[in-house]
């Protein structure tokens, strides 16, 4: 994902491709699919698959940084979106979690990681790396993966230097490496 509407990627024999899409929506509607067809062209799911759909601006998050998320998450189920079972887009509390700290799905805290402020993020997390063979009573059926598209609202960094205006100011030495795009699961086709 780029900005301005722009996706790029590459292809299997490593050749880089570059869409524009004509709006924000398009663009991150192709990326989600884009991760949709990845899980399900994957023999088997044992990780995270993300996939950012906005990039968002400042430091990327890494362990030990506190986040604010609106997130809403589905069961994957016929090899795409279930029901929603979970959610706070629409309700007034954004979830606070502090990475590294163990308080959620060890799928939020890989897939969190590098996240910017504003960033959106959709995440593919195996049972594995979710709630396991015992699932959550009435709402997540035993050995389910999930779903989640996350929307970091704010990003308190461990180095923080904040300013009166709120601004975030690190002190970190570089900047969160860019993930690299990879080829594997992606076809000509």
């Amino acid at each position: 994902v780029q900005p301005n509407n722009y996706s790029t990627f590459y292809d299997d024999q490593r050749q880089n491709w570059s869409i524009m899409f004509e709006s924000e929506k398009a663009a991150m509607d192709f990326s989600k699919q884009v991760c949709i067809a990845k899980c399900n062209s994957s023999p088997v799911l044992d990780s995270v698959l993300s996939q950012d759909l906005l990039l968002g601006e400042g430091q990327g998050a890494e362990g030990g940084d506190s986040l604010e998320i609106a997130y809403t998450g589905w069961l994957f189920q016929n090899n795409g979106l279930g029901q929603v079972f979970d959610s706070n887009v629409n309700k007034d509390k954004l979830l606070r979690l502090k990475l590294g700290s163990g308080k959620v799905i060890k799928g939020w805290e890989e897939g969190m990681m590098g996240m910017k402020k504003g960033g959106r993020r959709y995440l593919i997390i195996p049972p594995a790396w979710a709630y396991g063979a015992q699932g959550v009573a009435g709402r997540v059926p035993p050995d389910s993966t999930l779903v989640f598209e996350v929307e970091v609202r704010r990003v308190k960094l461990v180095k923080d230097c904040s300013g009166s205006d709120g601004q975030s100011v690190s002190s970190r030495d570089s900047p969160a490496p860019s993930p690299v795009p990879s080829s594997d699961g992606f076809s000509a086709d």
